[in-house]
């Protein structure tokens, strides 16, 4: 699907599923290299930064689960490539990227918070469209930080157990999250780089500034993980704690068991010769013994602090 607006003399091509018609399409209008082309049929594996002569070619990915619109996609990633000339933009993605189509509503009707922002060529929008989706991941990860309080009341209301599967989920989010990212550092200082040199040196500052939105996100990232890491330790803690305490319980039960069986099996023998049994009251003798050795078991592991 091929979406086409325009804001001054800048022109925006937003590519969703692209199909060969339309790749050929924008590669004649806009004198795309073949090579370019072809990648914009098909996600690439790797990001990347290329300049080729009047544009340049950039390839980022981001958490998928942050914009999901089916369950195919829960924990994946969504690829957006870029190509950047000085009077148009070309953005190609495989399915619904929510920042993008939230931009694209903003562009088409000019409703810029502030129009001179935009500037003269299409390396603003680019920013615009770059910073948006840095701020899904904000948002993002704002989630994951709510998941991470609300664990942490239910870790420390006796619910270890059920917490374990929460934090698996929590790691998963984490784990696809810096898998997406990790290597946006080093597009990100490339595209700073060249940048200027090619929209002009007042440009250098928007692409500081994406790279300051890279390190928010990334040192955010950085601090949910180490909470993770505290809480899950503590989860772990406490769950190892009470399953020492239970299998104590348990311990002594059979140690307090153990000789009263051996009691009862005793007087239990068919033998002439058995104390006790025979007289008055000898069911209340056992019985007593039986009491008494379970009090002094007890005496005893009170005494060694067993329980």
């Amino acid at each position: 699907m091929l979406k086409r607006y325009t804001y001054k003399k800048i022109t925006w091509i937003d590519l969703e599923s692209p199909s060969q018609e339309e790749v050929r399409e924008v590669m004649q209008e806009f004198n795309v290299h073949p090579t370019v082309a072809e990648e914009l049929l098909s996600p690439t594996l790797r990001p990347k930064v290329d300049l080729y002569g009047d544009y340049l070619y950039l390839i980022l990915h981001f958490p998928a689960y942050l914009h999901n619109h089916g369950a195919a996609h829960d924990y994946g990633e969504q690829e957006v490539d870029f190509i950047v000339g000085k009077d148009f933009i070309i953005t190609t993605h495989y399915e619904m990227v929510d920042p993008i189509h939230e931009f694209s509503k903003v562009f088409e009707v000019h409703s810029m918070v502030d129009r001179s922002m935009m500037g003269n060529h299409a390396g603003f929008v680019l920013f615009f469209i770059l910073q948006r989706l840095y701020r899904s991941l904000g948002y993002g990860l704002d989630a994951i930080g709510d998941d991470l309080e609300e664990i942490e009341t239910h870790v420390f209301e006796g619910r270890e157990k059920k917490m374990v599967h929460a934090l698996s989920g929590v790691s998963r989010d984490l784990l696809n999250f810096k898998q997406s990212i990790r290597l946006h550092r080093n597009v990100l200082e490339s595209l700073e780089r060249v940048g200027p040199n090619f929209f002009g040196v007042k440009f250098a500052p928007y692409m500081h500034t994406l790279v300051g939105e890279y390190y928010r996100i990334s040192s955010e990232l950085e601090s949910h993980r180490e909470s993770f890491i505290e809480l899950r330790e503590t989860n772990d803690s406490l769950l190892t704690t009470k399953q020492n305490e239970t299998m104590k319980v348990f311990t002594i039960l059979a140690f307090v068991t153990f000789p009263l069986s051996l009691i009862a099996s005793i007087f239990g023998m068919n033998t002439t010769d058995m104390p006790f049994v025979g007289y008055q009251g000898d069911f209340w003798v056992v019985i007593g013994i039986m009491i008494t050795a379970t009090l002094i078991m007890f005496v005893y592991f009170r005494h060694k602090d067993w329980m």
